[in-house]
C-alpha cells in the first residue's frame, strides 16, 4: 500500500511538474505584457509587475493593424476548419467502413504524409496557386491550410467512425435508410464529439500557422496575425519587448476561448448505451 501511494504521488508530481513547464511560457508572457518599459529593462526581473500597465497593448494597436490581421486569421483558420472537417468526415465513412486493400493504402499513406516538411510542398503548392491567381489572397490561403490539416483530419476521423457500433448502421439499413442518410442521420450524430475536435485542431493549426502565410501573403493589408507580429521585431533583431508581448498575448487568446467554449464537447461516452448486447 505505501509503495502503491509513493507511486501514486510521484506520478502527481511529475504531472505538476509537467504543467508547471507548459505553463511557464505563457504566464511568463502574460507578466511581460503587462510590465512598464523600466522593469523591462531591469536587471532582476519579476513574476509580477510592480506597476502592472495597458501601455504595451496600446502601443501594440498603434505600431501596427493587429485587428485587421486578426480577421485576416479568422477567417482564414474558420474556412479552414470548415472545409476540412466537411471533405474528411465522409472520405473517414468510406475508409472506416470498406475494410480493401485500397482503404488500407490510403489510410497507410495519410499517416504517411504528415512526415513530409512544410519546405518539400510549399514550391508545388506555390506554383499551383500562381496558375489559379490565388497567390497573395486570403482564399488561396485557405486552400493550402485545408491540403495541410486534411490529412490528420482524416486520420483522427477514421479513428471516430471506427468507434462508432456498426450495428446502429445495420439496423438503419433494415428501416431502408441509404448511405447518405445512414452517414447524417445516424453517424454523423455520433461523430459530433471527433468532429469538433477535429476542427478544432484545423483552426488552431491555421490560426498559429507562420510559414505558408509569409510566403503566400506580400500585401501588408491581407497578412495574418503570426506575420504581423514579426513587425515588431526590428531590422537589428531587436524585439520591442512590451509590446510583442502584448500582442501575442493577444494573439493566443482567441485558440484558448475556442478550447474552453468546446471542450466539454471533446469527450468520450457518447455512445454508451447506444448498443446493448
Amino acid at each position: 500500500m505505501k509503495t502503491g501511494k509513493g507511486a501514486r504521488a510521484g506520478q502527481y508530481l511529475a504531472l505538476l511538474a509537467y504543467l508547471l513547464f507548459l505553463a511557464f511560457p505563457f504566464l511568463w508572457l502574460v507578466s511581460t505584457a503587462f510590465k512598464p518599459a523600466r522593469e523591462l529593462a531591469s536587471l532582476h526581473p519579476t513574476w509580477i509587475p510592480e506597476d502592472p500597465t495597458l501601455a504595451n497593448f496600446r502601443q501594440a494597436f498603434d505600431e501596427q493593424p493587429l485587428l485587421r490581421a486578426a480577421l485576416n486569421s479568422l477567417a482564414a483558420a474558420l474556412g479552414a476548419a470548415l472545409i476540412a472537417v466537411l471533405i474528411a468526415t465522409p472520405m473517414a465513412y468510406v475508409l472506416a467502413r470498406r475494410r480493401t486493400l485500397l482503404a488500407k493504402a490510403a489510410t497507410g499513406w495519410v499517416v504517411v504524409s504528415q512526415a513530409f516538411p512544410f519546405v518539400l510542398v510549399i514550391i508545388p503548392l506555390f506554383l499551383l496557386l500562381k496558375n489559379l491567381r490565388l497567390i497573395d489572397s486570403v482564399p488561396g490561403l485557405v486552400m493550402v491550410y485545408v491540403v495541410w490539416a486534411l490529412p490528420f483530419a482524416l486520420w483522427m476521423l477514421v479513428g471516430y467512425v471506427r468507434a462508432v457500433p456498426a450495428e446502429l448502421e445495420e439496423a438503419a439499413a433494415v428501416d431502408g435508410a441509404g448511405r447518405v442518410r445512414t452517414l447524417v442521420s445516424i453517424t454523423a450524430p455520433l461523430l459530433a464529439p471527433g468532429i469538433v475536435a477535429t476542427a478544432l485542431f484545423a483552426f488552431i493549426s491555421a490560426w498559429n500557422e507562420f510559414f505558408f502565410a509569409l510566403v503566400l501573403l506580400k500585401t501588408p493589408e491581407k497578412q495574418t496575425l503570426p506575420v504581423v507580429l514579426t513587425h515588431f521585431i526590428g531590422a537589428e533583431g531587436v524585439a520591442d519587448l512590451g509590446p510583442l508581448a502584448a500582442a501575442a498575448f493577444l494573439a493566443t487568446l482567441p485558440s484558448l476561448v475556442v478550447f474552453a467554449i468546446i471542450q466539454k464537447r471533446i469527450t468520450g461516452g457518447m455512445l454508451a448505451g447506444a448498443v446493448k448486447s
